[in-house]
């Protein structure tokens, strides 16, 4: 290499982007890191050991080879060895993020701007950190490069989380009874205490069951309630607040957000639009092929729905993290096989807590008619995209949620815990385009919702409404949309700030 060259690469923006090791944030976030790469940054990308092996396992030894300019590097997390086709377990991972990952982190960010490791590649000069890891804030600032805090929830659910400190300097939380997840059966739910009002900027009619669920503990010390309470505390350590979300979608939330933070909120997304919008006009790389999921995707599902009338069939998934009973799961299994609906189910191994995914025969039976399909896992955003998906029952997780947005797809909601419940109360009374399913959940409820939502007036109505929506993210991510001009503020304005 000349030394021009060799200038020319020291000069070059380089973004270091570390997710919150679980499947729906490093998606998000791998999302917004190909953006930047054609935008001309160079990027370290940072799992943990433990998720770079699940995608070599998944995906094959070379899956995370990158490109020169687009690397794949790890740090541990410093948790015990655990099931590898699993996901970690939450509460141990936010503890492991306040206590043990800054060190490491820290350690990779010298080495990564020591002239004589990185052999030519430029230094680090930004770093677009999860929400959750404040540790890495820290280290940009110890660096003297600008940082984003890069919340991959919608603007309603951080400003749930904003929630936390208050709540607990009123004595809010802890609670005397513990409701850690959604569908708890205590005191609590039966005399009304969730159902008290509580104002949020930015929002209406919220009560304490809509705030993100893990207020709901006893422990003083719960470690995912910290973490996520020193997130949206740490927010002033950044240079910038991203959030995966559109202005359109959000508007009143997201100006109540802006009052908190002025000049310094971006609201940029759906991140796999703004990809959209890039890929036409660049060739194909050996980047583009690398995927987002943790688990070996199905594809056999897509040939299947390719044998459905246009919105004939309901989409089931529960995400990368939530689990039922079984006897939640036989419900579900029941009521679909009782609705008469084609359905695509995606069964994880470890959706059952503690138990075998077993389903009843006359379930098996629909299956083997092909009036259903069955998978591991499944690329889920052709899935939601396909012409035969009328409809989607879904935990509500962000990165779903978002996705069946931008589908136009309308949704049965079964919340789990954290943003979930607040993205549910946002669907079903903000955005008009979903219906929440009783935690308690039971098989003539969803084979009466079901029906309704794939032929009945209502689903319509909520189809139309995911259609109107959809409609709004594709001009958001447009020319002169929102969240165009957003990205290119934040580029211009934060990440390539000297």
């Amino acid at each position: 290499m000349g030394s021009n060259d060799e200038k020319k690469s020291l000069l070059r923006p380089h973004a270091i982007c570390i997710p919150y090791p679980a499947q729906s944030h490093i998606k998000a976030s791998l999302k917004l890191a190909k953006i930047l790469h054609h935008r001309g940054f160079f990027i370290t990308f940072v799992n943990t050991e433990f998720n770079h092996n699940r995608f070599l396992n998944t995906k094959g030894p070379r899956a995370l080879d990158g490109l020169p300019d687009f690397r794949f590097t790890t740090i541990p997390d410093g948790l015990p060895p655990s099931d590898p086709g699993s996901t970690q377990d939450v509460a141990g991972m936010c503890d492991s993020i306040m206590r043990y990952m800054l060190t490491p982190f820290r350690a990779l960010v010298a080495r990564l701007n020591d002239p004589e490791v990185v052999n030519g590649d430029p230094p680090v000069s930004c770093i677009v950190a999860d929400g959750l890891l404040v540790f890495a804030l820290d280290v940009a600032r110890e660096v003297g490069v600008p940082s984003v805090s890069y919340w991959t929830f919608p603007a309603c659910g951080f400003m749930g989380f904003k929630q936390y400190r208050p709540l607990r300097d009123q004595g809010v939380t802890p609670f005397k009874v513990i409701l850690f997840y959604v569908g708890a059966d205590d005191s609590y739910l039966t005399n009304g205490y969730l159902n008290t009002p509580i104002e949020v900027p930015g929002m209406t009619n919220m009560r304490l069951k809509d705030l993100p669920s893990f207020i709901r503990t006893t422990d003083p010390n719960e470690p995912i309630f910290h973490n996520l309470m020193e997130g949206a505390e740490a927010v002033p350590k950044a240079s910038a607040l991203l959030l995966h979300t559109y202005q359109a979608l959000e508007s009143p939330v997201l100006a109540a957000i802006n009052s908190m933070y002025p000049n310094r909120v971006y609201s940029v997304g759906p991140m796999q639009l703004l990809l959209n919008q890039i890929q036409p006009t660049h060739p194909a790389t050996a980047l583009d092929s690398i995927g987002y999921s943790l688990w070996s995707e199905e594809a056999e599902c897509l040939r299947w729905l390719d044998t459905k009338a246009t919105n004939s069939v309901i989409y089931v998934s529960f995400g990368s993290i939530t689990t039922m009973s079984r006897d939640h799961l036989i419900e579900f299994a029941m009521g679909l096989v009782d609705s008469d609906v084609s359905f695509l189910w995606v069964i994880r191994p470890d959706l059952v807590l503690g138990e075998s995914a077993a389903l009843p025969k006359e379930f098996g039976l629909k299956v083997e008619d092909r009036f259903g399909f069955i998978s591991g896992w499944c690329p889920q955003e052709e899935v939601l995209n396909h012409p035969a998906v009328g409809g989607f029952i879904t935990h509500c997780g962000w990165g779903s949620m978002i996705e069946s947005l931008t589908a136009g797809v309308p949704v049965l909601c079964w919340p789990f815990f954290s943003d979930q419940v607040t993205n549910c109360r946002f669907a079903c009374v903000e955005w008009e385009v979903g219906i929440e399913i009783e935690q308690d959940v039971k098989r003539e409820m969803v084979e009466e919702m079901v029906r309704e939502l794939i032929n009945g007036e209502k689903g319509a109505r909520l189809r139309k409404k995911a259609g109107d929506w959809a409609k709004l993210a594709r001009e958001a991510t447009g020319p002169g949309g929102s969240s165009t001009v957003g990205l290119d503020r934040l580029v211009n304005e934060v990440l390539l700030r000297k």
